[in-house]
């Protein structure tokens, strides 16, 4: 008799598997809107995917006067400008002193406590400051994303090339190796993967970062309509750009995976 941790579902599996939560959640949130619409058919707590559709219909219809482009379009664009360029900037800060505090132990021992000092101020607690000092244009929101987030990538790429084995850099300076050919020809291949990895991980404190910015200052972008209809406890626009923005994160998710697994297959443990 097979055991259940011996089971393996296969791909087809996985995805029938996963997909009945999901399932199971939406024919729930169905009854239990019925429900309450059948009993206060004005009830705005649980919309019923008619409304919602409906709602959604108007923003992908509505254009927005200040960009002249359909609502939700515009939303988009907006939030995924500000969400990129700030994990671009921590990216490529978290790039370069990862590598810097993992290969040069005096740049660790100087920088890493201003790291671990600055990674557990609460992001969200220096908005006000960054509006102070940056306006309350894009600087500021693209600022708290990358301060929110680089700091936890700085420290675990550090973390990463510190516990690289040392062989590797015994060998390579054994073969004549300097100190930049041993940050960028042994430590720096090895990163790449993991850095893709720290940005999957960094996506969810991003946006909710993006969305703390847009709400208290903002225009236009995803976060801003949120909070905008909240007012109306507009729930049926609330709903479909939560779940838009979900949907967002995981094609991000999976785009981020997959340039992983076609750019360093070996990190995945497959070759092709």
């Amino acid at each position: 008799m097979r055991r259940l941790i011996d089971v393996r579902p296969g791909p087809g599996a996985r995805v029938l598997l996963g997909g009945l939560p999901i399932l199971a959640l939406l024919v729930f949130y169905f009854l239990a809107s019925e429900t309450r619409h059948a009993a206060n058919p004005a009830d705005k707590v649980l919309p019923t995917f008619g409304a919602m559709a409906a709602a959604v219909r108007d923003f992908v219809t509505d254009r927005d006067p200040a960009t002249d482009r359909v609502v939700l379009v515009a939303d988009t664009l907006a939030s995924l400008y500000r969400l990129g360029l700030g994990l671009g900037i921590a990216s490529a800060s978290a790039l370069l002193l990862g590598l810097l505090l993992g290969v040069v132990p005096v740049a660790r021992a100087l920088l890493a406590p201003t790291v671990a000092v600055v990674a557990v101020i609460p992001p969200i607690a220096v908005l006000p400051i960054l509006f102070i000092v940056l306006g309350l244009d894009e600087a500021s929101k693209v600022a708290l994303i990358a301060i929110g987030v680089a700091p936890f990538m700085v420290r675990d790429l550090a973390g990463f090339v510190a516990g690289l084995p040392a062989e590797q850099f015994a060998k390579a300076q054994t073969l004549g190796a300097g100190g930049w050919q041993l940050a960028l020809r042994v430590a720096l291949p090895q990163m790449m993967p993991r850095l893709l990895e720290a940005v999957r991980l960094s996506l969810g404190p991003a946006w909710v970062f993006l969305i703390a910015a847009e709400a208290v200052a903002s225009d236009l972008g995803l976060g801003y309509r949120i909070f905008l209809v909240r007012r109306y406890f507009a729930m049926d626009i609330i709903l479909p750009y939560v779940a838009w923005i979900s949907i967002l994160a995981i094609a991000a998710n999976a785009a981020l995976l997959s340039v992983s697994r076609r750019g360093f297959p070996w990190a995945h443990g497959s070759w092709r």
